[in-house]
């Protein structure tokens, strides 16, 4: 079972902006419950850098507000901005990277790449796992495979399609990702993590690998009574997280013009 530390203590930016209770679902799956409890500025900062740096790298956004800057000066049409434009795929963002970056803080586990980056169409949700973070130093080896959704309001069928995409991926056996994690670490010229993180197949064959799933559904601040009364308990192991915010597209939207007007 994945353990989990407690929520961030003040001053943290997660602690001032966001109140936290631990439970169980009506089907007796680990819940946290993240609710805004006012500080939402506060919140808006700590996840801007974030938003940027899993769309892109320090490196190549420089070079993208120097093309940017180059085309203006001869009035030719601006270049696509790394960040997506679409509302939905702005807020299936956040969402991904806010439960990136929570398990970042209450878990020992290690997000080695930043898969957004590598996405061809902004605009576009990106196919495959969500979320794949590792622990390859620990005994046995783990993973834990993240499913988000963003809802403006909370629903069954949004709880309903979280815990199915983490059973399929159960199922499945290797999350869908693994390799392309290691692909990427092998051209970010990180070998040794990338064979690492193909060692896995491995270490799942011979039954030393552990997989963690866990869920984030997003929305107002009814999410967490659509995950206490939907989540199904079909996977051993689960935990869910349920983010309710006052304004959640609201706020996606204000923090993706930030990113714009920082270009």
């Amino acid at each position: 079972m994945l353990i989990i530390k407690q929520h961030p203590i003040e001053p943290h930016p997660l602690s001032l902006s966001l109140s936290s209770s631990d439970g169980d679902t009506m089907s007796g799956v680990r819940h946290r419950e993240l609710l805004e409890k006012g500080n939402i500025d506060v919140l808006s900062e700590y996840i801007l850098p974030a938003l940027e740096k899993h769309h892109i790298s320090a490196d190549a956004l420089q070079r993208h507000k120097e093309l940017i800057d180059s085309l203006r000066i001869v009035n030719a049409p601006i270049f696509q901005s790394p960040y997506p434009q679409n509302l939905t795929t702005q807020k299936g963002n956040f969402a991904e990277i806010f439960l990136a970056e929570y398990l970042g803080e209450i878990t020992e586990m290690q997000l080695p790449v930043y898969r957004l980056r590598y996405n061809p169409n902004p605009n576009q949700s990106m196919k495959g796992d969500d979320i794949l973070m590792f622990d390859l130093d620990s005994t046995p080896a783990r993973i834990i495979v993240g499913e988000s959704k963003f809802r403006s309001t909370p629903d069954k069928q949004s709880v309903i399609d979280i815990a199915d995409g983490l059973v399929r991926s159960n199922k499945a056996g290797l999350p869908i990702s693994l390799m392309f994690v290691a692909e990427r670490l092998f051209q970010e010229d990180k070998p040794e993590l990338g064979k690492k993180v193909m060692n896995c197949a491995t270490l799942f064959a011979a039954n030393k690998l552990e997989i963690d799933y866990v869920g984030l559904l997003m929305s107002n601040q009814n999410a967490r009574n659509a995950v206490n009364t939907h989540t199904s308990n079909d996977l051993k192991g689960l935990l869910m997280i349920s983010l309710g915010l006052k304004k959640p597209e609201e706020m996606v939207q204000q923090v993706f013009e930030r990113l714009e007007e920082s270009i």
